[in-house]
């Protein structure tokens, strides 16, 4: 089975972190056993501001009904996917907006019906030289049933590709959180290959770019 994980395209300028959902009609079958119900909200935390964040893309664990959102981007949902009957438009949402400052933790409560699933994470950060770095996160990192997350704004690359929290003695890289998405997944199987893997069928979207 492949890594779980989400692929998230970073865009600035307030509009959304993304997750691509294509090739899901063609060659993909999907299995919905254990997929948590979406509507759930994330809240987040920092600099002593905090906000509820409504998922930005809420599909049915079988891929479709996927629901409008609010404040919808010009972003389309991808093919094969298919709006709920009475939706204004075929648009995902864009993502919730808190800045975090240098060294100022990003504090997510997770609700029960994330906490309790097998949710999938990527937490971004970007170079000085407008590099971006991502770095997955998932339910397995954390004890069971764990709602409380805390993601450092500050991580350092090192010259040998390894992440730290706290600035090492050795050159390294400064990187910025630059925004943090989770996903609640369901098992996919490729009908050719007969590969398996996950894919989001709802996920929350938080551009931290002070």
């Amino acid at each position: 089975m492949s890594q779980p994980r989400t692929r998230t395209i970073v865009a600035f300028a307030g509009a959304a972190l993304l997750v691509f959902v294509a090739a899901v009609a063609a060659v993909v079958t999907i299995a919905v056993h254990r997929a948590a119900e979406p509507q759930a909200r994330i809240t987040a935390y920092a600099n002593g501001k905090s906000i509820t964040v409504a998922p930005y893309v809420d599909c049915n664990v079988r891929m479709q009904d996927c629901k409008t959102l609010p404040a919808d981007s010009d972003v389309p949902l991808p093919p094969g996917l298919n709006c709920a009957a009475g939706g204004d438009g075929c648009h995902t949402g864009k993502s919730a907006e808190l800045a975090v400052k240098p060294g100022l933790p990003l504090q997510l409560s997770l609700p029960k019906e994330i906490s309790d699933g097998p949710w999938l994470g990527q937490t971004v950060y970007q170079a000085p030289n407008g590099k971006v770095l991502q770095k997955p996160i998932e339910h397995d990192d954390y004890t069971k049933g764990t709602t409380a997350l805390t993601v450092p704004s500050v991580l350092y690359l090192t010259a040998d590709g390894k992440l730290a929290e706290k600035k090492p003695a050795a050159p390294s890289v400064t990187l910025m959180l630059v925004g943090t998405e989770i996903a609640l997944p369901i098992l996919i199987r490729d009908q050719t290959t007969g590969e398996e893997g996950y894919l989001p069928h709802a996920a929350w979207s938080i551009s931290t770019a002070a």
